[in-house]
């Protein structure tokens, strides 16, 4: 089943913009052509500013995992979170088909 990831990172100023923007866009180039990867778009949050997200869609947490502790990605991330003085946040989620949660079970009464 496919799976969604949401990465969060906050930056401000655009000092720091000039040599964040080539690092994020290589990494999304390079996502784009990972075994496994769907989809994805960035967002930049309109209320709080310097919040940004990006939702992947990957076939199966195996397919992120792999992207994600490969050596390439890594080494780009590292760059990033140096930039940002600041730990990227990975969130990983499923897809609740028809709003029905898997392994809960309702009851008939």
């Amino acid at each position: 089943m496919a799976i969604e990831v949401i990465i969060r990172r906050m930056f401000e100023g655009q000092e720091k913009a000039k040599d964040l923007i080539p690092l994020l866009v290589k990494l999304r180039s390079r996502a784009t052509v990972q075994s496994g990867y769907i989809s994805g778009e960035t967002l930049r949050c309109i209320d709080h500013e310097g919040e940004y997200l990006v939702i992947s869609t990957w076939n199966s947490v195996e397919d992120w995992n792999r992207w994600l502790n490969s050596d390439e990605r890594q080494a780009l991330q590292n760059r990033i979170d140096a930039i940002l003085d600041k730990k990227t946040e990975y969130r990983i989620y499923e897809p609740l088909v028809g709003g029905i949660m898997p392994g809960f079970e309702v009851s008939a009464q």
